[in-house]
């Protein structure tokens, strides 16, 4: 498996490796996934490893490997299949009979957690696969006795067109991925298209309230319902409440019919709308609701959305996955609700494509914070064009008024952190890189430890 590491991919290596299956992979760094995966018996070298591969049935990789990486071409040369992540997926899934699969641009991760949750506590006993980590399932991955398999489901590349689903989650349609495609006309179509491949009998949830995914659900011929804050949706919440840290508190309403309050443990009215379509799934596949409502107000979060990792001179420390401009909008405002002084935002663009594409979504998402401090891109698998830079984007955002600040690594961060925050204040790191070793550097005692 090349780039082995990866939250899908290690998650995929530990199927395989309880389906029977020898697996061993390679990646470009260290990291607690391959530590994971060491500790799990599995072997990964850091760098190529070509004569490992030779000696394979079968070579995975990621989408971050690139087409003339050294192990793909000698598994190629050596005549061995190779087949990407989104392939491997799809071929698991397909050993199961329900496969019910949660997608759009933003919340895949939190409403998969949510979904397995509250499927394992009223003894659905799923499979699962999350790109991420739940500690009620014990990591990013659990198999089940029965025959239902969730997942979550990737827009990028139309990975999720290796799936077969027979039920799915449609959360928003939203512009990202424009290294890929062309504009939000063709990621809403690509998400049309998936949708399409469900069967006569199959079902799809929407979020009623986006007409984007409106539009594909009415062109479905199987069963579709919407789930949303109006009435006029399916599934929908009355009584509405939200309190000052934050968390929502909701009746779950079927065409009207209440199936019990709903008090959220992980702040955010989006986490509300992500609680919701996780219940509305559970209770097509026939989940008890009493049961179900109360495994939905005990989830606490996956690892790294919106998650506590310690303190430094009395100021809490928070990391959160979301590098897209919506998602850190979103967890900049659960962030400014709980914070009591200062408010530190510390931003890692994501890759050179993504800031060109989402440039002016990075000048207002942060707007809530007291500081932003933005560290210099992370390429992940990109190289630097040389015509984009985080200078540009602290530049634009002073203009918009943010208080904005160029720190290019992290140390740099850490410096104007440790000297300024203090009793009361909150700090929270976003991006998908590398940027939670920031919080690392700022407090070695985490509430993880």
């Amino acid at each position: 498996m090349v780039g082995i590491g990866g939250a899908s991919m290690s998650g995929l290596a530990l199927i395989l490796r309880e389906k029977g299956h020898e697996v061993r992979g390679s990646d470009t760094m260290d990291s607690a996934n391959v530590r994971m995966l060491r500790k799990q018996g599995i072997e990964v070298c850091l760098g190529a490893d070509t004569d490992a591969v030779r000696s394979a049935e079968l070579v995975v990789y990621t989408a971050a490997v690139s087409e003339d990486d050294p192990e793909l071409r000698a598994a190629r040369e050596a005549g061995i299949p190779v087949i990407g992540r989104a392939e491997l997926l799809g071929r698991i899934s397909s050993e199961f009979g329900q496969v019910a699969a949660i997608c759009g641009t933003h919340g895949k991760t939190t409403t998969t957690s949510m979904t397995a949750q509250i499927m394992v506590e009223c003894g659905m006993d799923p499979s699962v696969h999350i790109g991420g980590v739940l500690d009620a399932i014990g990591g990013g991955v659990r198999l089940g006795h029965s025959d239902i398999f969730l997942t979550e489901a990737c827009e990028y590349r139309r990975s999720f067109m290796s799936l077969e689903p027979d039920h799915i989650v449609i959360l928003n349609i939203d512009e990202d991925h424009l290294d890929y495609y062309r504009d939000i006309g063709e990621i809403e179509e690509a998400f049309g298209d998936f949708l399409r491949k469900l069967p006569d009998d199959g079902w799809a949830l929407g979020y009623g309230e986006d007409p984007r995914i409106m539009r594909q659900l009415e062109k479905l011929p199987c069963d579709y319902e919407t789930f949303g804050i109006s009435g006029i949706c399916d599934y929908h919440m009355n009584n509405i409440v939200e309190d000052e840290p934050g968390y929502v508190s909701f009746d779950m309403c079927y065409h009207g019919d209440a199936f019990g309050r709903v008090e959220l443990s992980v702040p955010g009215a989006f986490n509300a709308l992500n609680a919701l379509a996780a219940l509305a799934l559970c209770h097509h596949m026939g989940a008890y609701m009493d049961l179900a409502v109360s495994a939905a107000s005990s989830f606490t979060g996956a690892r790294r959305r919106f998650e506590k990792t310690g303190e430094l001179n009395g100021a809490e420390l928070f990391h959160d996955y979301g590098h897209n401009p919506a998602e850190m909008r979103n967890a900049v405002y659960i962030a400014r609700k709980r914070c009591k002084g200062k408010l530190w935002v510390v931003v890692q663009p994501h890759t050179y494509s993504r800031v060109k594409t989402l440039f002016d979504g990075y000048l207002t998402c942060t707007q809530g914070a007291d500081v932003t401090l933005v560290t210099d891109i992370f390429a992940a698998r990109e190289t630097d064009p040389e015509d984009i830079d985080s200078g540009m984007i602290v530049e634009a955002m002073k203009k918009r008024g943010v208080n904005a600040i160029h720190t290019p690594g992290f140390e740099d961060a850490a410096k104007l952190i440790r000297e300024g925050a203090s009793e009361g204040d909150l700090v929270i790191t976003m991006g998908c890189g590398d940027i939670y070793k920031l919080n690392g550097m700022l407090s070695e005692k985490t509430e993880e430890e």
